[in-house]
């Protein structure tokens, strides 16, 4: 490390995305511990949940769908919080960059042409300052040497957050929210849709949806997190 980063290091701590305690010098976002205990999805080609590519079956030209942990217990969501409304855009390459690693092996990104980040209305993104997906991308990007691929499509509506809705109401509110701006960008490629958290799928599928308006596209998903379980479990009561 760094003169100039130790110094830094001193008065303004890096502390751990996950648990909050402060990173060792080599620790990027997340400790070691917390690497370790991250409750991974896990990825071998199909899942025990009977394959998260069925959320998108008749919807979309899928191929692969993964995600990298289970956004469940404070700490998992506070990764989630501090990439989005922290100011903390590097746990995005960083986290993205872990996960990317420990995909490589499992031949995910076989075949995978471009990747296309879930873009956020211009009004969100003036207020954030940055695309918490491009960052995870980013990170993809820095282990595969996948091209990303912008410009793609566009959010024309700022909807209301999906948070509290029921499947039905996910649904509706996602509809014609994206646009597809230029098809050429993708045609005849295998793409891969980049986001933060996996719900039901809805917003995925409604960007996909546009995607799919190219000729001969494929899509692969991946996400930071997976919350399925969680959205299933709220529902229910």
């Amino acid at each position: 490390m760094s003169l100039y980063r130790n110094i830094l290091d001193f008065f303004f701590p890096r502390t751990c995305a996950m648990c909050g305690k402060r990173l060792g010098e080599e620790e990027a976002s997340l400790c070691v511990p917390c690497i370790r205990g991250l409750d991974r999805f896990g990825y071998e080609g199909n899942d025990e949940h009977g394959t998260l590519e069925r959320l998108f079956w008749g919807q979309l030209p899928i191929e692969r769908v993964t995600s990298f942990f289970y956004y469940s217990g404070k700490n998992h969501r506070r990764i989630i919080h501090n990439l989005k409304y922290n100011q903390r855009k590097e746990v995005g390459e960083d986290v993205g960059a872990l996960f990317a690693e420990e995909l490589m092996e499992t031949g995910f990104f076989d075949g995978i042409d471009g990747i296309v980040t879930m873009p956020l209305h211009h009004s969100k993104l003036r207020e954030r300052g940055y695309n918490q997906c491009d960052s995870i991308a980013r990170g993809i990007q820095m282990v595969t040497g996948i091209p990303i691929i912008e410009g793609v499509v566009e959010r024309m509506v700022n909807n209301e957050t999906q948070t509290h809705k029921n499947i039905v109401e996910r649904k509706e509110n996602v509809k014609g929210i994206f646009r597809l701006k230029d098809a050429s960008l993708v045609e005849g490629k295998h793409i891969l849709l980049v986001d933060d958290v996996l719900t039901t799928g809805s917003t995925l599928i409604s960007c996909g949806s546009e995607l799919a308006k190219a000729s001969n596209v494929r899509i692969s998903i991946c996400t930071l997190a997976y919350a399925g379980e969680l959205v299933d479990s709220i529902n229910k009561k």
